[in-house]
């Protein structure tokens, strides 16, 4: 199994990107209260289709946990019962984590299969932590780094119910993304172990030094980011269904976002010409120069033509893919290490 214990590495981080592409079209159809509770999703392990679902009615089974929605509230089954002619209350309690009670089946099964997709990489994430120990003797930071990964995904799992409890807050839902790419960071830096090289760069420590600053730079326009976009939502919330509203009395968080952007593409360009000029080998940054000139574009996209559809999504998920490319980057910086495993 050692021998196979990369390829499980790098299928762990494409589902675990997997996971972030699920949660962008979550952001974008406002699908995340499609479960208003966790791990269940209204109470069911496979969540319902219809209203009626959730719906009392007499003469009809209910099991301990199982929700419905009566008088705009959300009821939790207290036992297993059968329902009599009338609604007889003694069977149920309030449900009491938050006050939303709406169903509508589109978001239900878009945020369930957000949550399927997040416990199929939190299983690959567990199998690539058990194979680790074959690692234990010869490098242990391997197997330790794995079993981080499988702590960091239940902590990502807590994180996700703390959001649905608190009804989207903002902080936890930037929270929310800023350790999933933490997570593809750890998982990058384990493949890195898992396989080492001598890397095809010359290294450069002012050129290290300003790769850091870029990552760094890039996290924060991240996290901007995510509060922009729960700005957005609010401005939907608060009635202004039309795109064209959205933006149309932007906070200052918008605005620091786009002019933190150009900072971003200066420091990038400024990599690019050095690396450029010095041969340093680093193929990876006219990705990153692409990466981020598309990311400019749906931000332009977004902000002045109406919030195209699929913009929204391929921001996000461009981001964590630009995060990551920017991290490795920083690993091939390092000094080469010579190949023993």
């Amino acid at each position: 199994m050692k021998k196979h214990f990369p390829t499980i590495a790098k299928t762990a981080l494409v589902l675990v990107y997997l996971v972030i592409v699920a949660g962008a079209l979550v952001r974008m159809t406002g699908s995340g209260m499609g479960c208003p509770d966790w791990p269940k999703c209204f109470g069911y392990y496979i969540p319902p289709t219809e209203l009626k679902e959730l719906t009392w009615e007499p003469n009809r089974i209910f099991e301990k946990g199982q929700v419905i929605i009566k008088d705009e509230t959300l009821l939790v089954a207290k036992d297993n019962f059968t329902t009599q002619a009338g609604f007889d209350g003694s069977h149920w309690e309030k449900y009491t984590k938050h006050d939303y009670a709406i169903f509508n089946p589109l978001h239900t099964w878009i945020e369930y299969i957000n949550r399927l997709f997040g416990a199929l990489a939190g299983l690959a994430c567990f199998i690539m932590a058990i194979v680790s120990f074959k690692f234990w003797k010869e490098n242990k930071k391997i197997t330790l780094l794995s079993w981080l990964v499988v702590f960091l995904m239940g902590f990502q799992g807590w994180l996700g119910a703390k959001v649905v409890y608190s009804v989207l807050n903002p902080i936890k839902i930037t929270v929310h993304m800023i350790m999933a790419l933490v997570i593809v960071a750890v998982i990058l830096y384990i493949i890195q172990l898992a396989k080492p090289k001598l890397a095809a760069v010359k290294h450069n420590t002012n050129f290290k030094n300003i790769l850091l600053l870029s990552l760094l730079l890039t996290l924060i326009q991240i996290a901007i980011g995510t509060q922009v976009r729960q700005f957005v939502d609010e401005q939907v919330k608060n009635g202004l269904i039309e795109s064209i509203l959205w933006l149309q009395d932007p906070s200052i968080t918008f605005y620091i976002h786009r002019s933190f952007s150009i900072l971003v593409l200066f420091v990038n360009l400024y990599l690019y010409v050095r690396n450029t000029k010095l041969a340093l080998g680093f193929s990876k940054q006219k990705w990153v120069l692409l990466l981020i000139g598309i990311e400019i574009l749906t931000g332009i996209a977004m902000a002045y033509f109406d919030f195209p559809f699929g913009s929204q999504a391929i921001h996000l998920v461009l981001a964590s893919v630009l995060f990551g490319i920017q991290f490795y980057m920083i690993l091939e910086a390092k000094k080469p290490i010579p190949a023993s495993l």
